[in-house]
């Protein structure tokens, strides 16, 4: 009996991910203590391979492989492209950092490698089962990284409570895909959706077995009521691990989530539509008032990134294809807003060490100009103030929700935006406005200026017209491969 391989070319850039952090893997065991920097740098070389392989050789062509549970189209290239490259500025923010920790071991880039294989597979999952392998490929992974301080107690309890309620959510995930099986007899997502095209009543199993999912993926992207691990685990983990979770995790949950609701799920929006709508308000709101009360810079990052979970699920609420392109261009923003303002972080260092809590910007407008203006930069720009790119963002999220008749749920976006603008303009009132605290050591590295400036430059009035074109052109072609 003979069986034909499988079609390959659509996994190209997964297989060249596998078997390159393999190949890591052991280059690190066998040049031991030494074997960190060589790991990370061709870390970020195979990270850049894989997102040319996917744009060039994959394409955005709608292909399916391994009994079709595998897709590979444009939104699956649009998602990879962002996981890629921000899995590959984290890895070139990590460095000076885990050195001055004792932490700079080479596992460290090749858990950053699986982690991201396993958000590659999840946005390219076309049948339940591929995307449990691609999500747990992924948690397994970012549990070790969160934890990776291991004589530090902040970085174990992270850990650990990452990997506890992680697997709290795999199991009511796991649940709701048992439910989808038993009722509608399949899962694959294409027979998922035809089952229930033409108006077909889903039977009840199916809906609370989707309530159950989106639970399980709410809790991935840290949307509320499933957050309560977000806020510890970005304080406790590795500030180049928190700027790692912030990223590129973010990106794959979200296109996952819109991949199970959109191609899973086209005809029952009016079941999903209710729960996405009370998860968006939800972090929306939380997102923005408990954020006023934080002190440490990167708590205020973790209910900075729920609220912004928040404005992205406004536009997947509107369940159109203007609602996914306003996704897509948001999360890309996002990536380069957040990566942006961590790359800030991580040059916080003093004689006694790192400093993370916002009093420690006090004055940086007056010891170190360049970095003030950088940062202001990134809070007006998640604050969304006009000519930033942030902004635009917003604008199209609010834009899908108003043209789908979710004008309500605008306009708390609008109004927790407000909310949320006191926190980002409070820390740029600290860096210019306050007495100057001691000014930051140097010695942070080379590749945090230049991520800092990058960032800076494309978030900015400068990069504003000219990115927008491209960015939202991009983004229709992306959605369009996924609502073929």
């Amino acid at each position: 009996m003979t069986s034909e391989l499988p079609n390959l070319s659509p996994v190209l850039p997964e297989l060249v991910m596998a078997l390159g952090a393999m190949a890591l893997l052991m280059i690190g065991v066998f040049r031991g203590e030494r074997g960190f920097t060589l790991v990370n740098t061709l870390s970020v070389l195979l990270l850049v391979a894989a997102g040319l392989l996917a744009v060039l050789s994959v394409g955005g062509e709608r292909q399916l492989t391994f009994g079709a549970m595998f897709v590979s189209d444009s939104f699956a290239v649009f998602a990879k492209t962002l996981i890629l490259g921000g899995s590959a500025v984290a890895l070139l923010l990590a460095p000076q950092f885990l050195k001055d920790h004792g932490i700079d071991r080479f596992e460290y880039p090749v858990l950053v490698l699986l982690a991201t294989l396993g958000m590659m597979i999840m946005v390219s999952a076309n049948n339940l089962i591929s995307l449990y392998v691609g999500l747990e490929l992924q948690s397994l992974s970012l549990y070790v990284l969160a934890a990776i301080n291991r004589d530090k107690a902040r970085s174990t309890e992270a850990g650990l409570k990452y990997f506890v309620l992680g697997a709290l959510s795999s199991g009511m995930l796991l649940y709701g895909v048992s439910l989808i099986y038993g009722f509608a007899g399949t899962m694959d997502f294409d027979l998922l959706a035809d089952s229930f095209r033409g108006g077909a009543t889903p039977a009840i199993g199916v809906i609370i077995g989707l309530v159950f999912l989106l639970a399980g993926l709410a809790f991935k992207i840290s949307a509320v009521p499933f957050h309560m691990w977000t806020p510890d685990v970005y304080e406790g983990s590795p500030t180049p691990v928190t700027a790692f979770f912030a990223a590129a995790p973010k990106v794959a949950a979200m296109a996952l989530l819109i991949r199970v609701l959109v191609g899973a799920f086209p005809d029952l929006t009016d079941q999903w539509q209710q729960i996405i709508i009370f998860l968006s308000i939800a972090s929306m709101l939380v997102g923005a008032f408990i954020a006023l009360v934080q002190t440490n810079l990167k708590r205020l990052m973790a209910y900075s990134s729920i609220g912004h979970i928040g404005y992205a699920l406004v536009g997947v609420a509107a369940g159109t294809q203007d609602g996914i392109e306003a996704v897509l261009v948001y999360m890309a923003i996002y990536v380069t807003m957040t990566l942006g303002a961590f790359s800030v972080i991580l040059t916080m260092r003093r004689r006694e060490g790192m400093v993370e809590e916002v009093a420690d910007l006090a004055g940086l407008a007056r010891t170190n100009l360049p970095l003030a203006s950088a940062l202001a930069i990134f809070m007006f720009s998640l604050a969304g103030i006009p000519l930033l790119l942030g902004f635009w963002g917003k604008w199209v999220i609010f834009a899908a929700a108003v043209e789908a008749g979710l004008i309500p749920l605008a306009v708390i976006g609008v109004l927790t935006s407000v909310v949320g603008a006191f926190y980002y303009l409070r820390i740029v009132k600290v860096m210019f406005f306050d007495d100057p605290a001691p000014a930051f050591e140097g010695g942070h590295g080379r590749a945090i200026g230049w991520v800092v400036g990058l960032t800076a430059v494309i978030n900015s009035p400068v990069s504003y017209f000219g990115l927008i074109g491209a960015l939202t052109a991009w983004a229709a072609w992306a959605a369009g491969g996924l609502l073929y």
